[in-house]
């Protein structure tokens, strides 16, 4: 008898580690990490690690929703004017909003077809370049953009410590380009640092 395991796909997303950030003095916003980890083949990186703030995910909705006219979209956390971005409560549930909104958009097979989607969970491209990369008014494409973006940011703790291990002579792999769009391999990536966004949160 021959036993054939499938694979079963999956998508983890989490929204963590919200962090207040400063615009200027007088319009701090906070933005969240948005980690994914998967095995889909829908999806250019296995492992991505963006930074994202409320007003994004707004954007995000409006554009997935005018493409997909027939899907009731989930609803995001409501944007109220009591929300005070030093009450840990009021942070922590709309990182849960978030969250919960990201798992079951990347549930429908149709929203995960939206380019838009993944640029908007695997670079830090702003919302105006991921339109225009979408639309083809940019050199690079959708998977370009996803690459160069895991080849220009820092890897996770864990990997910096395995790659240290062993990575004497083997600095020549390493290959990126200052230009944004360079090679890079299929490496866990972490762009987490923050964007300088110019929406508000």
């Amino acid at each position: 008898l021959i036993f054939i395991m499938h694979l079963q796909e999956f998508v983890t997303v989490l929204v963590r580690d919200p962090r207040i950030q400063k615009e200027d003095s007088w319009h701090p916003y906070i933005d969240y990490e948005i980690f994914i980890h998967t095995n889909s083949i829908c999806f250019t990186r296995k492992t991505s690690c963006v930074r994202r703030r409320y007003r994004e995910f707004v954007w995000l909705r409006q554009r997935l929703q005018s493409n997909a006219v027939l899907i009731q979209l989930p609803e995001l956390p409501s944007k109220t004017p009591f929300f005070n971005m030093n009450n840990p409560n009021h942070v922590d549930h709309r990182r849960q909003g978030l969250q919960e909104f990201l798992e079951k958009i990347l549930q429908d097979v149709l929203l995960l077809s939206d380019s838009r989607l993944h640029l908007f969970l695997q670079t830090q491209l702003s919302p105006e370049d991921m339109e225009a990369c979408v639309s083809g008014q940019t050199k690079y494409s959708v998977a370009d953009a996803i690459h160069s973006f895991a080849s220009l940011n820092r890897r996770f703790p864990i990997e910096d410590e395995e790659r240290k291990k062993g990575k004497n002579d083997a600095d020549s792999d390493s290959e990126s380009s200052s230009s944004g769009l360079g090679r890079s391999d299929d490496s866990i990536s972490c762009g987490c640092k923050a964007s300088p966004a110019s929406e508000e949160s």
